[in-house]
């Protein structure tokens, strides 16, 4: 359960708040917690204090600070409180909200924990299955090797068969054991690409292709595509490496559709150019790390993609970029 948000609202439907959830608690601003409780801000964060003070909670254990970036661009820092927190507060001043959202909170917590066992148990299966028709395959490959190949030459030619498809091996093993990657390689300072440099290049593109309507915008979610990579929660960026990035930022344009038309396009486009700024699209001989096929086919495997599977599709996407890099 990673950074995912819920909206929680009052039996009388007259409160409504986006919960964050995060390391099996959810988290609530102070200005949340005032909404919630009906209390000022000021009450609230005294009450936090006297928490503190009182040595009920330990702060560091319960307390994260997110920088998030508002409508202008400008970024501030946020502080959020953990159920715990919020509990106590409740108690305090003494909410018959508290104890809804409390057990509001306590049930989805739990639904978590029940649900991601569940799909734990059904990936497992599907994993040794997969690994099964792996192996399989990479079996009939070397009995050719081992039948087939009455020459050398035809041994050495069978033998170059697996080593062109070797690296899509190996990937597809790793993702039949678990094990792509999380991270990027690549930590270094970043050149932030600004919106008005990406509507730029939407605007370059548009005599390429006969749509009046190609990169017209349905709404404000292209913001929160370009926005969201450079997200910080708990003093820790949520997305530490370029690599990591590069992958949120084509998979954030593909799966909001901020555009009438050309949305995969443009996500492509948007990526490749992130990725140009930040030196990473070209390889030290100059050539593209990443081919127009490969491109068109990581875009395409976002876009047929299920919501509750961008965890995996995000570690696709950066073990393609890492092991391109390193090659």
């Amino acid at each position: 359960m990673t950074n995912q948000v819920q909206i929680y609202k009052t039996s009388e439907q007259d409160i409504q708040l986006e919960v964050r959830f995060d390391e099996d608690s959810v988290w609530l601003t102070q200005q949340q917690m005032a909404l919630l409780f009906e209390q000022t801000k000021q009450n609230i964060s005294l009450h936090i204090n006297n928490c503190f003070k009182e040595k009920e909670l330990i702060k560091d254990s319960v307390v994260k600070e997110s920088l998030t970036t508002a409508a202008d661009e400008k970024q501030y820092w946020t502080k959020y409180y953990n159920l715990d927190v919020i509990i106590s507060v409740g108690y305090r001043v003494k909410s018959k909200h508290g104890t809804q959202f409390r057990q509001w909170a306590t049930k989805r917590l739990k639904d978590y924990l029940v649900e991601g066992y569940v799909i734990n148990q059904k990936r497992l299966a599907e994993l040794n299955l997969e690994l099964k028709h792996l192996k399989e395959g990479i079996s009939i490959l070397h009995r050719a090797i081992e039948h087939q190949a009455k020459t050398i030459v035809d041994a050495e030619q069978l033998a170059a068969l697996l080593e062109q498809f070797s690296e899509g091996l190996l990937l597809l093993d790793d993702y039949d054991h678990d094990t792509l990657d999380k991270q990027g390689k690549t930590r270094r300072e970043m050149v932030r690409v600004s919106k008005d440099r990406y509507l730029q290049l939407i605007e370059a593109m548009r005599t390429g292709f006969s749509s009046d309507v190609f990169g017209i915008p349905k709404d404000d979610s292209f913001d929160s595509s370009i926005n969201t990579i450079y997200q910080v929660f708990g003093g820790f960026e949520l997305y530490p490496t370029l690599e990591e990035k590069a992958a949120m930022l084509l998979y954030l344009i593909v799966k909001n559709h901020s555009f009438v038309d050309g949305n995969k396009r443009i996500a492509a486009a948007c990526f490749l150019y992130f990725m140009e700024q930040n030196g990473l699209l070209y390889g030290p001989n100059g050539t593209a790390i990443i081919s127009n096929d490969a491109l068109a086919s990581i875009t395409l495997f976002i876009a047929v993609s299920k919501p509750d599977e961008m965890e995996t599709v995000k570690k696709v996407i950066i073990s393609i970029l890492n092991r391109s890099i390193s090659t």
